[in-house]
């Protein structure tokens, strides 16, 4: 495999983790299967009713050469609040981490060498039993695959033009705060039309106001203001990112900053903003370059990436890679 050409999409590998759960919809003990399609039914819920819902975590290769996965456990967490908001029966935190340990063991050639890239994970958790009325599924499926990725923009590291349109990504009380599959289903026809005018990424703006901003696409948002103070806007409808808490972590604890978590409106990242960038386990921390609001395009940082910006990422980046001291535990080793 040509390392220097991966990009983000998906390449078959070796095996997957399947687990289902019996009658009672208890978890049954769950293998690595050769990768390949998975048969379904017709009328299962996740298909009919979109009762579905995934993860997206990563495996590094270590300075030390060790294999090393990043907060787990928190991956694990976040998908039984999914499963709680869905009506699907959790998938238990330990089962959870022992299974993705299991699959990138079981893939470990497809693991790229140093930082030219790295194993992207994916689990899934789904109602696969059929059903007719609107209701749960009547059985569920959990499985993982996984598939070594390049960086998630082309261009590798460099700033993003996001495009700020009418649609809205999700609404209070929602599932916005979930990793369900059709938050991610609404979010194509923006994106396509985004990228099909130059764009990089869509910026939501929340749905009852269409005044505050809440993500990107796939990641969420950070402006460091021309004050210092860097804000993100607080929880609610937008996803828990775990990239993102990390990133509100390191900005209090390591750089001292001031952060404020709270509704920030789109006229003053505008106005005020220094730089921006978004954080996500495919983005990483992601500087952005410009972001266009109804026809005007507003420029970040003279288009170049930030220095604040670029201070977090190599400080993430590099406790991930064991560069770093990591005082939180958040790097989990794989024993091969």
């Amino acid at each position: 495999m040509d390392w220097d050409k991966l990009g983000f999409k998906v390449v078959p590998t070796k095996t997957m983790y399947v687990a289902r759960t019996d009658e009672s919809l208890a978890w049954q003990p769950g293998s690595c299967v050769p990768y390949g399609p998975i048969e379904i039914h017709p009328a299962s819920g996740a298909i009919n009713y979109g009762q579905s819902g995934f993860e997206g975590m990563k495996a590094f290769e270590a300075i030390d050469r060790k294999v090393v996965l990043f907060r787990p456990q928190d991956n694990a967490r976040r998908m039984q609040q999914l499963a709680d908001r869905f009506a699907m029966p959790p998938y238990p935190v330990e089962d959870f981490v022992t299974a993705v340990m299991e699959v990138v063991r079981e893939n470990r050639e497809f693991i790229p060498p140093g930082e030219k890239g790295s194993l992207y994970i994916r689990p899934v958790l789904a109602g696969w039993g059929p059903v007719l009325g609107v209701g749960p599924a009547s059985y569920y499926i959990f499985y993982i695959f996984v598939s070594p990725v390049g960086p998630y923009f082309k261009g590798g590291v460099r700033p993003i033009d996001l495009l700020v349109t009418d649609y809205h990504r999700a609404a209070p009380h929602g599932t916005g705060s979930v990793k369900g599959a059709g938050n991610y289903a609404a979010s194509l026809k923006p994106l396509q039309m985004a990228k099909n005018a130059g764009y990089d990424e869509v910026l939501y703006l929340d749905a009852r106001e269409d005044t505050f901003v809440e993500e990107v696409g796939a990641a969420n948002f950070f402006a460091v203001l021309k004050s210092g103070v860097i804000v993100t806007p607080r929880q609610g409808s937008i996803l828990p990112g775990i990239t993102r808490d990390s990133v509100m972590r390191l900005i209090g604890e390591h750089f001292s900053w001031e952060l404020q978590e709270r509704d920030v409106e789109i006229h003053e990242v505008l106005s005020q903003a220094a730089e921006c960038f978004s954080t996500g386990t495919a983005a990483v921390v992601t500087p952005i370059g410009s972001i266009t609001y109804r026809g005007s395009r507003h420029v970040l940082s003279e288009g170049k990436p930030g220095e604040k910006t670029m201070a977090i990422r190599d400080r993430l980046v590099g406790i991930q890679r064991k560069k770093y001291p990591d005082p939180h535990e958040w790097v989990v080793e794989v024993p091969l």
